[in-house]
């Protein structure tokens, strides 16, 4: 049943795709095209005492014009901390963003994560975990040139699934 749910939205994912890249090739030249993408992302490190965290998450988005941008993402991550477990997330998102003035951006963002935990055993009763994690993110944040900082909430979040403590996150988005 996981299995079906899964592809169930990878095909109404690859739908919306599918919708969108030809009616916005065909209204623009071709050599304009890539004119409106910006790439981007964001890199993470975080370690301590037993513990490390790495990320990576390219994105890209089309600019349709000044105000409405959409894209989308990839994301990579690697945790461990030392006698206690060891979590590699692999998943991708859908972006779109809203700037009603240049300074404000508004975005709603939906990923999908692929979360596979593996505890050790040696001092917990607790099995190895796989399962996806979907999140659905609407944020704002203050926009100069190129870089946007805000906060994003995260109204499907759950505690017990979620890779993250909170379903509030402060973020940086950059694109070139």
């Amino acid at each position: 049943m996981k299995t079906s749910f899964f592809k169930a939205r990878i095909f109404i994912i690859s739908l919306v795709i599918l919708a969108l890249v030809p009616s916005t090739l065909h209204s623009q030249q071709k050599s304009d095209f890539w004119q409106h993408v910006r790439f981007g992302g964001g890199i993470g490190l975080g370690f301590g005492d037993g513990y490390f965290s790495g990320t990576l998450a390219p994105s890209a988005i089309y600019e349709f014009n000044s105000q409405f941008a959409m894209g989308v993402g990839l994301n990579g991550t690697y945790n461990s901390r030392k006698d206690y477990y060891k979590s590699f997330i692999v998943g991708g998102s859908l972006l779109g963003l809203y700037s009603p003035i240049p300074q404000i951006q508004l975005s709603a963002e939906f990923e999908e994560l692929n979360v596979n935990r593996d505890w050790d055993n040696r001092y917990f009763l607790n099995e190895d975990e796989n399962y996806w994690y979907p999140a659905l993110y609407l944020g704002g944040g203050y926009r100069a040139q190129n870089v946007t900082i805000g906060l994003r909430f995260d109204v499907l979040y759950d505690s017990d699934k979620s890779i993250y403590g909170t379903s509030w996150m402060p973020f940086v988005r950059v694109y070139f």
